[in-house]
């Protein structure tokens, strides 16, 4: 049973001392997710967040959270133009516990919304940029996990691998993903700090501005692509190039595969989601995760693109891919 944003308040005064609690209201889905959580308000205008896990998952979640965001210091944050969560403090409740966090003002992007023109996409770039920028030292030195790109290479491979062992992957995509996995100017990057799970609900908009990013569990030095790949499903080619030409720009520099390695970790997500179903032993899922990859095929050959290999300038404009990705997020709630 869901927990009522009243008690959420009972267990923020608990975990901070002479917290002065005025209101409390629901915060996001009442009883839905891997959370309950309340947004609260004090007497000074003040307003906190907090969360309790109902999994085991979302609890792992929320501990590797914690660490990411004490490790996120006020120097690193400082380099920042957006606002990350601060932690204020906990109370143990059953055999879990609650985190305080302060509130963070915006509303969480909707990717259909990331129109060319609109001054979001740039803003997208050069926030995820700014992550990208930050020293890879406050990440060694906190005791997070950092990847080469032979590793990355290497969890790609076997995301394919473990797919075509269900028998169900359909071989144009074999063939395509296996191509660009095997080409070993694809993965000739300089790893960087990057979100590690950074996704359109996981950033916060105010207007055309970047106001914060929340998630911060899977903080790391790793490939920055994979900060990117959700971009791929902005509305046009248009909106996409806005996103990557502000990256650029902001960075101050274009590496030439990062577009089709973003493309590549997008097009796995429905990799991901086949051996999901397969896992669970979901019938539905695996169905539909078949079926969304025989469109992707069939909207591969129709574009008459080129491999995602070194040779290809242009990622795929797989117009389709965030429409069946956004099947993948339903389920993924549903499973939640």
């Amino acid at each position: 049973m869901a927990r009522s944003h009243f008690t959420l308040a009972a267990l923020a005064t608990a975990a901070v001392a002479d917290l002065d609690v005025r209101r409390a209201g629901p915060h996001g889905s009442i009883g839905a997710g891997d959370f309950d959580s309340a947004r609260l308000s004090g007497s000074g205008g003040e307003e906190w967040i907090i969360r309790v896990p109902r999994t085991t998952r979302a609890e792992a979640q929320q501990s590797a959270d914690l660490v990411a965001i004490r490790a996120l210091s006020q120097g690193v944050r400082s380099r920042l133009s957006f606002g990350v969560p601060s932690y204020r403090g906990q109370a143990p409740i059953a055999e879990t516990r609650a985190i305080l966090y302060d509130y963070l003002a915006g509303e969480p992007l909707v990717v259909s919304e990331m129109i060319a023109g609109s001054g979001l996409p740039s803003s997208v770039g050069a926030a995820i940029a700014a992550i990208h920028s930050l020293p890879t030292s406050f990440v060694t030195d906190s005791g997070l996990t950092s990847h080469t790109p032979f590793e990355a290479m290497r969890s790609s491979a076997s995301v394919v691998d473990r797919a075509a062992a269900t028998g169900l992957l359909p071989a144009a995509l074999v063939e395509r993903w296996e191509s660009a996995i095997q080409d070993s100017q694809l993965w000739q990057f300089q790893p960087t700090v990057i979100n590690g799970s950074l996704e359109a609900s996981s950033v916060l908009v105010s207007g055309d501005r970047i106001s914060g990013i929340l998630g911060w569990h899977e903080l790391q030095i790793a490939d920055p692509a994979r900060d990117l790949a959700w971009v791929l499903g902005a509305p046009n080619d248009d909106s996409v190039d806005a996103v990557f030409d502000a990256y650029a720009a902001a960075r101050g520099t274009s590496e030439r595969q990062l577009r089709n390695r973003a493309t590549l970790y997008h097009e796995l997500d429905l990799a991901r989601y086949l051996l999901h179903g397969s896992h669970t032993k979901n019938t539905e899922v695996v169905d539909d995760a078949v079926a969304m990859m025989s469109r992707l095929v069939d909207s591969v050959q129709q574009s008459d693109e080129r491999p995602l290999v070194s040779g290809s300038t242009e990622a795929l404009d797989v117009a389709g891919v965030e429409n069946l990705l956004a099947t993948t997020e339903r389920h993924r709630s549903e499973s939640a």
